[in-house]
């Protein structure tokens, strides 16, 4: 029977590959950065294979980060914080098009611009939503 992963070390692993992908970095050049081989970042990445803590920290360090952002915060009463996102969102983010979307948007520097790029999406969606089979959309 094999082994099921911990759902801390699904969710460490998730939030490795969604910083790795956001940052449009190959799971090879983390593992090189790393040390480790690419398939040894894949089972990271889906829990199969615990993260130690150095190896923690060395991922921290290749995305700039601290090694507790890949933790959920906990209150003093050991309640976890609820999720920042919807996992919806989350999904849409750890695609290739989620990805390239967000970090194009980032760049734009313009509040206006922004804004307006959002009303487009949103006309676009509710155009879609109440016509979904009209190809003109």
């Amino acid at each position: 029977m094999a082994k099921v992963p911990e759902p801390i070390d699904v969710e460490v692993g998730a939030k490795i590959k969604a910083r790795r992908r956001l940052l449009g970095m190959s799971q090879d050049r983390l593992a090189e950065a790393l040390g480790i081989t690419f398939q040894q970042v894949q089972k990271y990445e889906k829990g199969t294979n615990r993260v130690s803590a150095s190896r923690m920290v060395a991922i921290a360090d290749a995305f700039g980060l601290t090694p507790s952002y890949f933790f959920p915060v906990e209150t003093a009463d050991r309640r976890p914080d609820p999720p920042s996102a919807a996992p919806e969102l989350v999904s849409f983010i750890e695609t290739n098009e989620g990805r390239d979307l967000n970090v194009a948007f980032a760049k734009i520097a313009s509040t206006t611009t922004r804004r307006k790029i959002v009303g487009l999406v949103t006309a676009l969606a509710a155009a879609l939503h109440a016509n979904p089979g009209d190809p003109g959309i």
